[in-house]
């Protein structure tokens, strides 16, 4: 562990647990932005809260900003709506890459590093300047997202053929034959593949299988 004043950089889920799960039991505000879905999964530990897998406790507020290729796993966009539904988690959907963090009460964020050897890096930073700049970005970037049943419609089509269209592309398949075998016209198939590339946030086909690998989609 390095720690600098008020920020602490620790590695590994079990630290950043120990040091922030008394946090989690009072926090009033939880505000949440992931990429991907390994970043966030010791939260679920810390009593669900912030993973919407226990009932929402009273007076407690949970927003929850999503990086859109998430929304094209169906078992992440179940768990994802559920959290909303069943938790009262307020939950948006951003196309840009977002900063991976957590804000509790607006007064203690914890930002993802990198991850090495198996295990990722945490900061854990109260120095209050810092926290008001983490948290103002991500006001900026909820604020730009879109909500939840908005999106989903909008990727649900793309949802169901994005394996194949993914290992098509991946095989380097030529459109009129990958079109051929998803049964659609080419241009169909284009414009599912221009879908599919802006659902992941990528300006090309190569880098969408980067971004797909990324999220465990591939």
């Amino acid at each position: 562990m390095r720690t600098t004043d008020t920020v602490h950089v620790v590695r590994g889920e079990e630290e950043v647990f120990l040091r922030t799960a008394h946090l989690f039991e009072t926090a009033t505000d939880i505000r949440c932005a992931a990429n991907n879905f390994a970043t966030w999964t010791w939260v679920r530990a810390q009593g669900g809260q912030a993973a919407g897998q226990e009932p929402r406790r009273e007076g407690l507020r949970v927003r929850k900003l999503y990086r859109s290729g998430m929304l094209l796993d169906p078992t992440w966009a179940r768990r994802i709506a559920t959290a909303r539904d069943r938790h009262g988690a307020q939950v948006r959907v951003a196309t840009e890459e977002i900063n991976e963090t957590i804000i509790l009460d607006g007064r203690v964020a914890i930002l993802a590093g990198d991850q090495q050897a198996g295990e990722r890096s945490y900061s854990l930073i109260s120095q209050p300047e810092t926290v008001q700049g983490v948290s103002s970005l991500f006001e900026a970037a909820w604020r730009s997202a879109t909500e939840l049943d908005v999106y989903d419609a909008r990727v649900a089509e793309i949802r169901q053929i994005a394996p194949q269209v993914l290992d098509l592309l991946g095989q380097g398949v030529k459109d009129e034959a990958a079109a051929r075998t998803l049964g659609l016209g080419v241009r169909t198939y284009r414009r599912r593949v221009a879908e599919l590339m802006d659902a992941l946030g990528a300006d090309s086909r190569f880098q969408a299988g980067l971004r797909a690998r990324e999220l465990g989609l591939v």
